[in-house]
C-alpha cells in the first residue's frame, strides 16, 4: 500500500450517562452538601485515574485489576455508564492476558475517562444554586 493511503483514525466514544444517581443526592442532601459530595466523588475518579495511569506507564499492574474494579464502583456510583463499562473491559482483558487489546481498550478508557469528567463538570456548573 502507498504511504499516501494512510489514513489517522479518530475514535469519538459515545458517553454515556444517567443523570438520576446525581439527581439524587441534590434532592436528598441540597445543594451545598450534594455539590460537596459529588465534587469529592469527581476528585477521587480523577485521583484514581491518574494514578492507575502511572501504573500502566511504569508496568506494574500488580494491583490494577482492583483499582479498575473501584473505578467502575465509582463510575456506577455517579451514573457514569460508559466509564463504567470500559473499566470492566479493561479488566477482562487485564485478566484475560491479552496485552493488544488491553492497549486498545485502556486507551479507549483514557478517552472515555477524560470526556466523562468533563460532561459531570457541565452538570455541576448547571446544578440549582443555592443563594
Amino acid at each position: 500500500m502507498p504511504e499516501g493511503n494512510v489514513v489517522a483514525l479518530r475514535p469519538n466514544d459515545r458517553v454515556r450517562q444517567d443523570a438520576e444517581p446525581i439527581a439524587s443526592l441534590y434532592r436528598n442532601l441540597g445543594t451545598a452538601s450534594a455539590e460537596q459530595v459529588v465534587t469529592r466523588a469527581l476528585g477521587e475518579l480523577a485521583l484514581t485515574m491518574a494514578g492507575m495511569a502511572r501504573q500502566v506507564r511504569d508496568h506494574d499492574l500488580a494491583d490494577l485489576s482492583r483499582q479498575l474494579r473501584r473505578l467502575q464502583r465509582m463510575s456506577e456510583n455517579l451514573g457514569m455508564i460508559s466509564l463504567a463499562q470500559v473499566s470492566q473491559a479493561v479488566r477482562d482483558c487485564l485478566e484475560q492476558a491479552e496485552p493488544t487489546a488491553f492497549s486498545a481498550v485502556w486507551a479507549r478508557l483514557l478517552r472515555v475517562a477524560e470526556s466523562s469528567l468533563a460532561s459531570e463538570g457541565d452538570f455541576l456548573d448547571s446544578a440549582p444554586q443555592d443563594r
